[in-house]
């Protein structure tokens, strides 16, 4: 089956540029430590509590105007830096934080009117799920189910002046609040716009969404909470 990718918000149809999907169905390898130990039988794993990078590789192609267009993608693929977002037609549902760095090695075909070539991006290692960057507004509490077994790091903004967060165990204290907060439980970070907000919140830990249900709610002086869960698999 043919299909396409969007890469940085851009469509690889737009290119010319067309895929085919098998390596888009691989996980990535889990971070472990493998020790051994005199006298005893077999090695100690140790787990680093992490995922690898994966190298997500396409089979992609363009069957004509070859020479404008792959001129075109290579100007687009490599324009970005950093990991930008990456979809494809064979995962809709999902999508991963990529970087693509090169190279792109054409094999031309007759005359140069055709090529093809195979992409390959280094991501991060979770397929993010497209649902989870919808934000959920609580008014006054609510329970999120996270659908996958890894636990989500949300981002939270907080509306209204002071007050005390609850979500699941984790209880937050927020001295401070000029018209809203922002929560980011990914970075550790908590700001508004460019300013740091850190020394205006006082917790254990951040937040997670642990699989299943999570208690959400709020008091004092906070009026609304939303949250964008971020709900990721592997």
């Amino acid at each position: 089956m043919i299909g396409y990718f969007v890469y940085g918000g851009k469509c690889s149809r737009d290119y010319g540029l067309y895929i085919s999907g098998g390596g888009t169905f691989n996980a990535p390898e889990r971070d472990v430590e493998l020790v051994e130990v005199p006298g005893k039988n077999g090695s100690l794993v140790l787990d680093n509590g992490r995922f690898k990078n994966i190298t997500v590789t396409y089979p992609a192609f363009i069957r004509q105007k070859f020479r404008d267009l792959s001129r075109m993608a290579r100007e687009w693929l490599l324009d970005a830096s950093g990991y930008v977002r990456l979809e494809d037609s064979y995962n809709p549902e999902y999508y991963r934080l990529a970087r693509f760095g090169g190279p792109l090695d054409f094999e031309t075909r007759v005359l140069n009117r055709s090529g093809e070539c195979s992409l390959s991006f280094d991501c991060k290692p979770q397929r993010f799920f497209t649902e989870g960057d919808i934000v959920i507004d609580v008014a006054g509490s609510a329970q999120l189910f996270n659908p996958f077994p890894f636990p989500a790091l949300p981002l939270i903004r907080v509306y209204g002046t002071s007050g005390r967060l609850l979500v699941g165990d984790v209880i937050v204290q927020i001295s401070e609040i000029s018209e809203y907060m922002d929560i980011d439980c990914d970075t550790m970070n908590a700001y508004k716009g460019t300013q740091n907000c850190n020394t205006k919140i006082n917790a254990q830990r951040f937040p997670v969404l642990p699989a299943g249900q999570t208690g959400i709610s709020y008091e004092g002086n906070i009026t609304h909470v939303q949250i964008k869960p971020r709900w990721w698999t592997i």
